[in-house]
């Protein structure tokens, strides 16, 4: 009775709306707000810095991302060759590897005395190696880094894009006296352009968003801006102003992407319908140069910094003995468990009420819940704090109610909260592709043998939703697993994670002792990575 009283479905999705417009609201409220004299004082000398660092290090990114992704998408949807089958899943292990780790890797292989030195030294005898060993810091450090950790992105879509393309395509270019590569220019790519396009847009977001790889290389950048201006200066107005400029990035992208995706074509103009399409065997040399292309990328991306930090690990052992590996890994759990129910439930109480209600508002305050994941994490973070101060310093303490600080501010409850407005986005997306599967006639036909919505939705949704919510649960516990800002600013006192734990020993110049946490984080987020990639690697003929 009382749900029917209450529109529970609409209720939800304007409480998660309002939840998620909250940060974005607060960052551009705080825009004009006083700060300290420290901003102008930045406004005049390294203000600029931050803005072309930072769009420097997203073009690098984007050309990058989309050579290692669109070329090893390319080979393993299109030809056989040795390991093709591994390389199709194994590309997608770099996930695994966050761009901070990759960085801590590459100093450390590189840095003078380093691994690389050692490996020279042992082969070779003794000599100045390190005159000639390149150095990977700063920009150029931080553009490897992030390259090489999200290049999987621009894969995995460009690659489902290309399964689905007909052979009929392919002919097209053969009987137009196309080569390979022409084809693949004036054929192949554009047709997969809406997929191209929507997984640079994620690089992008993650590129901007990205805090421990630039923070290590010492980059001035937006993101590090905010966290420092936090950290040294104690100004939340003038962190959210930084933020201000961070987010027209992020929102110029989204819009961007849109426009984009609108022009494109989703659909095939060839006639005579759908052929399957036939994979060529490659021999020879040419098997050999695909198999060296995705070997190179799949090693720099994913066997070199799991090798530097398993390395690290044997060569300083007492490291594995002090790190308190049984509190990181209940520490770990607790907050992906915590996390990942809340999100599960909401995001299908969401979904559902989209679903039986037909209400346009409704479906646009679910559209507008949805943006949380394109604003980074310490924008998130940072504007939940000063949310949570305002309020409790101005309706609170009015209302003469004990302070609600401690509650949200350095706890687990306003950890998961702004977990939940980061990444309900996958969770809400991930259930609503299983929910487009179930037929609306089912539903129909329920109602006609007497069931209730509620025994509807527990009895036929969820049973059959219950891939879509192992899939939504493992997404949501690697991204937990690798973040790093919103769990480093929210956790509580003494609260840490594999994440935390090894970005403290870096920034301490204790690179050995991060290998340790590093190494867990890889092996934990690779587990769920080959758990998922059944869902994520379906084709049409598996």
């Amino acid at each position: 009775m009382f749900l029917k009283k209450i529109n529970l479905w609409n209720s939800s999705s304007f409480c998660i709306s309002v939840i998620v417009l909250i940060p974005i609201l607060t960052v551009f409220a705080s825009f004009f707000e006083d700060t300290s004299n420290y901003y102008q004082i930045l406004k005049d000398t390294f203000l600029f810095e931050y803005i072309f660092n930072s769009l420097t290090l997203l073009i690098c990114v984007l050309v990058l991302t989309f050579i290692f992704g669109t070329t090893t998408a390319y080979l393993v949807s299109f030809y056989t060759f040795p390991l093709s089958n591994f390389f199709k899943w194994a590309l997608i292990l770099s996930f695994a590897v966050p761009p901070y780790i990759y960085a801590y890797s590459l100093t450390a292989f590189f840095e003078n005395y380093g691994t690389l030195f050692t490996i020279l030294k042992n082969l070779f005898g003794e000599a100045n190696y390190n005159q000639n060993i390149p150095k990977f810091d700063g920009l150029f450090g931080a553009v490897i880094s992030l390259s090489f950790s999200l290049f999987a992105y621009v894969y995995i879509l460009a690659r489902a894009s290309f399964l689905y393309q007909s052979q009929n395509l392919i002919d097209l270019g053969r009987s137009l006296g196309f080569s390979k590569l022409k084809s693949l220019h004036f054929l192949l790519l554009p047709a997969a352009r809406p997929a191209i396009v929507t997984g640079l847009s994620l690089v992008a977001m993650e590129t901007l968003a990205e805090f421990g790889a630039v923070d290590f290389f010492s980059i001035n950048t937006l993101t590090t801006g905010i966290y420092n201006s936090w950290i040294t200066f104690d100004d939340l107005a003038f962190s959210n102003r930084i933020s201000f400029f961070l987010l027209i990035f992020i929102f110029s992208l989204l819009v961007l992407e849109n426009l984009s995706r609108k022009k494109a074509k989703y659909h095939s103009n060839i006639r005579g319908g759908i052929k399957q399409k036939v994979k060529i065997q490659l021999l020879g040399i040419k098997a050999f140069s695909a198999f060296m292309i995705c070997f190179f990328i799949f090693f720099l991306s994913f066997l070199f910094p799991l090798s530097q930090m398993l390395y690290w690990t044997l060569k300083f052992p007492e490291n594995f003995f002090d790190l308190q590996i049984f509190t990181l890994t209940i520490n770990t759990i607790y907050l992906v468990s915590l996390s990942s129910l809340v999100l599960i439930i909401l995001s299908l109480i969401s979904n559902y009420g989209n679903r039986v209600s037909k209400n346009k508002t409704l479906n646009l305050l679910s559209t507008l819940s949805i943006s949380g994941y394109a604003i980074p994490g310490i924008i998130l973070a940072l504007a939940f704090i000063t949310f949570v101060a305002w309020f409790d310093n101005n309706i609170v303490k009015e209302l003469g109610f004990l302070s609600i600080k401690k509650f949200f501010i350095g706890s687990v409850f306003g950890l998961v909260l702004v977990y939940f407005v980061r990444f309900y986005s996958l969770a809400f997306n991930g259930i609503k592709s299983g929910y487009e599967k179930i037929n609306i006639s089912v539903d129909e036909s329920s109602y006609l043998l007497g069931y209730s919505k509620k025994k509807t939705f527990m009895n036929i949704h969820i049973p059959f939703l219950k891939n879509s919510l192992l899939f939504v649960a493992i997404l949501i516990s690697l991204e937990i697993i690798r973040e790093l800002p919103i769990t480093l600013i929210l956790r509580p006192f003494n609260f840490e994670t594999f994440a935390t734990t090894a970005y403290i020993s870096a920034s301490e110049d204790l690179l050995e002792a991060a290998a340790v946490p590093s190494l867990f984080l890889i092996l934990i987020a690779s587990l769920f990575i080959i758990i998922s990639s059944k869902y994520i690697l379906r084709e049409n003929n598996e």
